[in-house]
């Protein structure tokens, strides 16, 4: 999607909001008490052809017939401290199989007659299943001694009196306990994160043996229930789509060609902060899917805005004026559109807003409709994961190329350039950047795949506040560095950085030295998120 904020500032003001409906005869739902690992939860459940939805701790859809079983996640509260979030049991516990994850367990355990104590240390990091109650559902086809992953400071000491121990470590007792007849279950670990070995296992035995999910929530079924919505609420209404050249906004702009093909306007609108050649190809690849797009050099507009701002956010913020302004110019001249479209994701809108009220950062495509828009919303990909919306894109049958692009920021490489954004370092970078993609494209790996394909997110940032020596021939450089970045990641939530083939580095460390003026050394990031984020700005 392009950068900015379209539903909180675009000037062509909208009448109402719509939501797509989506195909959800069954779902999961998923009661988010702040955790870092609460859209790990909600992967592990797509990842089993089962819908789910991560809701607030407090906004449990208790009228909702399509709901067959609840999780709770973790927090980073103690259940002691007086801003801690709490849930209505009683809406849950007996009327749903609920399975309770750390501070759920936790909260639980606290609300119903058991005992939570300080642990005088914090008990992380991997740890073992002593113990495991091989009659209980939930651990069916455990292993005795199964790694599991902890992070609490906060500990079980006394279980309600109607609950069973089912799981212990050598250091934690009541590791799992659960009360079968009321269909509850508490685990103190994380079954969500990949060092819990059998972690998927145990969502599986809740969310398909213990919950009866069909497991029929599919690329397949989505897009053929999408596009039939989509038909029966935009009818032959004219629809404008802003697109950015990444596989979010470009699967929501076939999805919704497929359903009212003409009545679809695109706009797709250069900032000049895209990479080498980005505007034409892209523009070339929208044109041979047959889609109607109108493209805009604004770059002059932006780079005027731009010049003398340092700070980050600013940056984000003038970036998403600017579009706003240049976009609505462009829609204006689309008679009677009824629809503003965006490719909206999930993760979108979970990081834009957490349910502290913490904002991570502003996300372009996020917020609220002013009451006197005269557009109404249309978020077509507003339930799906990253990776959901590329096998959407498969099924659709779109060029490879642009379904398996990396995530790229809607500021595009301005949040990559610290410092003021003037267009000589636009250059340097579109420079630096582009050797370093093209060689990870044409880097075979051993399973005869790309190196790109192993990448969840690459790019290079210009570190345009820093200055360092270097020496080329016999003279003396005082030139820029660059940093490399390159994450492996599954939804963009969490990522650890990729560990990259020496070889390869040092290919790309000297081919921009020696091409790219204006820099003489190459940074390697390996930095995780959290506690980093994936961009640098």
């Amino acid at each position: 999607m392009p950068p900015t904020n379209l539903s909180s500032h675009l000037a062509i003001q909208v009448k109402s909001l719509f939501k797509i409906p989506i195909y959800m005869q069954q779902k999961i739902i998923i009661l988010d008490f702040g955790s870092q690992t609460t859209q790990l939860i909600g992967r592990r459940v797509r990842e089993l052809d089962t819908f789910c939805e991560i809701l607030p701790y407090n906004k449990f859809p208790k009228d909702d017939p399509s709901v067959i079983g609840v999780i709770l996640s973790g927090s980073p509260y103690s259940v002691h401290d007086t801003e801690a979030f709490q849930a209505d049991l009683s809406a849950l516990i007996g009327k749903y199989p609920v399975l309770a994850i750390c501070y759920g367990a936790q909260f639980i355990a606290n609300a119903c007659g058991g005992k939570v104590e300080q642990a005088g240390t914090r008990e992380y990091g991997r740890a073992h299943l002593s113990s495991v109650d091989s009659t209980s559902r939930i651990f069916k086809g455990f292993a005795c001694g199964s790694q599991v992953w902890m992070s609490h400071g906060d500990t079980i000491t006394g279980i309600p009196s109607d609950y069973k121990v089912i799981g212990s470590t050598d250091d934690v007792e009541y590791a799992a306990f659960a009360n079968e007849d009321k269909r509850v279950w508490c685990v103190q670990f994380h079954p969500e994160v990949y060092h819990s070995t059998q972690g998927s296992l145990l969502l599986k035995n809740f969310v398909v043996d213990i919950c009866g999910s069909r497991q029929s929530w599919s690329a397949a079924s989505y897009v053929e229930t999408t596009v039939s919505e989509l038909k029966q609420q935009l009818g032959n209404d004219k629809v404008i789509l802003g697109l950015s050249g990444g596989v979010d906004s470009s699967v929501c702009a076939v999805l919704l060609n497929r359903a009212i093909g003409k009545n679809l306007t695109c706009i797709f609108v250069d900032h000049g902060m895209l990479r080498k050649n980005e505007f034409a190809q892209v523009m070339q690849d929208y044109e041979g899917l047959g889609l109607n797009v109108v493209g805009v050099d604004a770059s002059e507009k932006f780079f005027s805005d731009l010049a003398g701002v340092t700070d980050p956010e600013e940056k984000r913020k003038i970036i998403g004026r600017d579009f706003v302004e240049v976009f609505n110019d462009e829609a204006r001249k689309i008679v009677d559109a009824k629809w503003l479209a965006q490719g909206t994701i999930y993760p979108d809108r979970i990081e834009s807003l957490s349910i502290t009220g913490m904002t991570i950062k502003s996300h372009h495509n996020v917020g609220g409709l002013p009451k006197d828009m005269q557009l109404k919303l249309c978020e077509p990909l507003q339930w799906l994961f990253k990776d959901e919306v590329r096998r959407v894109g498969y099924e659709l049958q779109m060029p490879t190329r642009l379904i398996k692009r990396h995530p790229f920021p809607g500021p595009g490489l301005a949040v990559r350039i610290l410092g003021e954004i003037t267009r000589e370092k636009v250059s340097i970078l579109q420079e630096a950047d582009d050797i370093y993609i093209s060689k990870m494209l044409n880097y075979q790996m051993p399973d005869g795949t790309t190196l790109y394909d192993n990448i969840w997110q690459a790019g290079t940032v210009l570190l345009s506040t820093i200055r360092s020596v270097g020496v080329m021939g016999d003279e003396r450089t005082y030139e820029h560095p660059v940093a490399l970045r390159a994450v492996t990641s599954m939804d963009a939530m969490t990522a650890d950085w990729a560990h990259l083939p020496y070889d390869f580095m040092a290919d790309v460390s000297n081919e921009i030295i020696r091409k790219v003026k204006g820099v003489n050394r190459v940074c390697y990031d390996i930095s995780s998120k959290p506690p980093s984020t994936i961009e640098w700005e």
